[in-house]
């Protein structure tokens, strides 16, 4: 199976680690979990899982399939794993999946912006969820932070720090080097913007419904001259997009 995120899988990992890097530890994790609510009977399809982070911050629950296209990854996520009734399976999540199963939640955490053609995968969330199901999404947030059509600027009258966006509503295939430092010898991946009605339209035609819009800033804190600035910058501009959704029929 091919992916860009297979030549990238070991900046991947090695950028962010086991438990996931700071965001992950600090701001998703905790704020996934909490509108996820998982009890012990629940079951949990992760699309796009990746090595596996999600699996092991959830709590202990009835059962959890993770797919990922990178064979790299889901091998990484094995090797990880802590947990017998926790499966891993190399596959597409924008193809039929191969397993009847049935779940009460579905997850996609930082993956939805990386695959074309978003609107299969909510499909394959729709076909595997009970009715009245959850599927959390998690996206790098597409207002505000779109790869070569975001940036931060400064207004020095104002003394005040702003995003800037070049683009918005147009659907983009965006080039994403995952090492910069390596220049134009680091793999390539893909980054395939969305406004977000376009994410809202796909949901509606699936029959999902949102429960839940949140929308995560950065915990950082910055030093110095320019700290004021930079904070309520933070502070007003999230990075992170959560939609919480759920199945209606």
């Amino acid at each position: 199976m091919d992916t860009s995120w297979q030549k990238s899988s070991n900046t991947y990992r090695k950028s962010v680690g086991e438990q996931g890097s700071f965001f992950h530890q600090q701001v998703i994790l905790p704020n996934a979990l909490r509108l996820l609510d998982l009890k012990p009977s629940s079951t949990l399809l992760d699309l796009a899982c990746g090595q596996g982070i999600l699996s092991r911050a959830i709590p202990k629950i009835t059962s959890y399939l993770g797919y990922d296209l990178s064979n790299s990854l889901v091998k990484s996520a094995k090797r990880l794993n802590r947990q017998s009734n926790y499966e891993y399976v190399t596959a597409s999540v924008t193809e039929a999946l191969p397993t009847k199963k049935t779940f009460s939640h579905a997850a996609i955490i930082l993956a939805l912006q990386n695959i074309d053609q978003p609107e299969k995968v909510i499909a394959t969330a729709g076909k595997h969820l009970l009715p009245g199901g959850h599927f959390l999404i998690v996206l790098n947030h597409p207002c505000f932070r779109i790869p070569r059509q975001s940036s931060w600027e400064i207004d020095p009258a104002n003394k005040t720090q702003y995003r800037r966006l070049n683009r918005y509503l147009s659907p983009l295939k965006i080039p994403v080097r995952t090492n910069p430092s390596l220049g134009e010898k680091s793999p390539l991946t893909w980054s395939f913007h969305q406004p977000l009605s376009a994410y809202i339209k796909m949901l509606s035609q699936n029959n999902f419904v949102i429960k839940e819009l949140e929308e995560w800033t950065s915990n950082k804190k910055s030093l110095g001259k320019a700290a004021k600035m930079e904070n309520r910058g933070r502070e007003e501009f999230p990075l992170f997009l959560a939609l919480l959704c759920q199945k209606t029929n």
